[in-house]
């Protein structure tokens, strides 16, 4: 089964802080769903932008992209 990865870009001076909170809440959101998702992270890219993902199952991931928009998306290589 191929995997994605949700992206939620996060740009400015702050974006590795914003995005490590972003983590925070895309991790009480898999709980709270009870969902069976075990990667998520971010990511610093330069100084000034910084990603927040979680991976999911593509058969899966329709429901979670309409429910917690991000901004992009992508296949997942492990």
């Amino acid at each position: 089964m191929r995997k994605l990865k949700l992206i939620w870009d996060f740009h400015g001076p702050d974006a590795n802080k914003i995005a490590q909170h972003h983590e925070i809440h895309l991790k009480e959101y898999i709980q709270l769903e009870n969902l069976n998702i075990s990667i998520t992270g971010f990511e610093n890219l330069n100084d000034v932008h910084t990603i927040a993902f979680l991976v999911v199952d593509e058969d899966k991931m329709r429901p979670l992209r309409d429910t917690l928009k991000p901004h992009r998306g992508q296949v997942y290589n492990d």
